[in-house]
């Protein structure tokens, strides 16, 4: 089973939803950056279940220990591993699913691959997964922002068709955090609160969509073929849990466009460096960024466990009703926010260490 991603900033995450912990061991990160678990602990705050009555009430204080790669206060060049036990696990709510498969899920397709599963939770296909490279991405963060200046922040851009009005350039961290739908358009926001609770009501989920802007990355990053920066990019964050969609800068509104429309024209920049006055483009060209704000937007679908009757059958192939119980979130974006973030911010840590010693050559 592949748990691992990135070439010189390398992750590996490990743990199942309701086993003993769950976390990752980084590999690559540069030594002297001085880090704790403060450092850490905000970002999976953004990602825990429990913070609103929007998301799933476990009730997990997702508290992180950092067991190696530390040293007075500081990296040390070595493997960094970092762990989140578990300690709200209700194993029992998922007995009545043990011999059945949730539609949507991925109880088949993992029987069918591996011949077993882990019914409680669905093991390494829960969410909870990502608390390890939320972990991980918060190392990055501080990284990119220390030593490149490059800031990422997501927020959520729509939610069952109700699109938020927001300017990528000048949206705040603040704004995002100001409600529990984590969109920063107010009046969006109030809409969608009013439609994830009646959701609940319905006994049924949402979906939505996440946006994101990278700030301050220079250009360079990126590869011209197998490893262009959009294409890992969308290997990381579709590589998450209940992810159908993504696009960069115009996305798929490129199709219907022509290209006087579409191209982004240049204009010398205040630093010298050439500028486009327009970001179609996303801030990647030919697979390499061009030093505008790297934009992307993933679209996540509703929760597949709703509770609500759903028609599916046993593992002996009979057919059968599942009625889910347990505690479930209505709608993913709130707590999607993080792990965008945190897989944009794995991405561009790791291209910047390899553009970084392809400069040093």
């Amino acid at each position: 089973m592949a748990s691992s991603t990135g070439a010189l900033f390398r992750v590996t995450t490990f743990g199942e939803s309701h086993g003993g912990a769950v976390g990752c061991v980084l590999d690559g990160c540069p030594p002297l950056l001085e880090l704790s678990e403060k450092d850490i602990q905000p970002d999976l705050d953004r990602r825990r279940p429990g913070q609103s009555r929007l998301v799933t009430q476990r009730d997990e204080s997702d508290t992180v220990e950092i067991l190696s790669g530390v040293d007075g206060g500081h990296t040390i060049g070595s493997p960094i591993a970092m762990i989140v036990r578990n300690k709200d696990h209700r194993s029992g709510a998922y007995d009545h699913m043990s011999e059945l498969y949730r539609p949507s899920h991925a109880d088949w397709s993992t029987e069918a691959k591996y011949g077993t599963r882990a019914v409680a939770g669905g093991g390494r296909a829960s969410a909870r997964e990502t608390i390890g490279r939320v972990a991980a991405a918060a190392v990055a963060r501080k990284l990119l922002a220390e030593r490149a200046g490059i800031q990422v922040l997501a927020w959520v851009q729509s939610v069952h068709g109700i699109d938020a009005s927001v300017d990528p350039d000048t949206v705040s961290l603040e704004e995002v955090e100001a409600d529990p739908t984590r969109c920063p358009d107010p009046a969006a926001a109030q809409r969608i609160t009013a439609a994830i609770e009646q959701a609940r009501r319905d006994g049924d989920s949402l979906g939505g969509i996440v946006a994101c802007v990278a700030r301050g990355v220079p250009a360079g990053l990126g590869e011209p073929v197998f490893d262009k920066l959009e294409a890992d990019l969308a290997a990381a964050v579709m590589s998450l849990p209940a992810t159908k969609g993504f696009e960069v800068g115009s996305g798929f509104a490129a199709a219907a466009m022509t290209g006087r429309e579409h191209n982004d024209p240049f204009e010398p920049g205040p630093d010298g460096q050439p500028h486009t006055t327009t970001n179609n483009s996303g801030g990647i060209q030919g697979g390499i960024t061009n030093g505008e704000p790297v934009l992307l937007r993933t679209a996540f679908k509703p929760t597949a466990t709703i509770a609500s009757p759903q028609d599916t059958v046993t593992r002996d192939g009979r057919a059968t009703t599942l009625e889910a119980k347990g505690r479930h979130d209505p709608c993913v974006l709130p707590r999607a926010v993080p792990m965008v973030e945190a897989a944009v911010l794995l991405v561009l840590a790791d291209h910047w260490l390899r553009q970084r010693a392809i400069a040093a050559e």
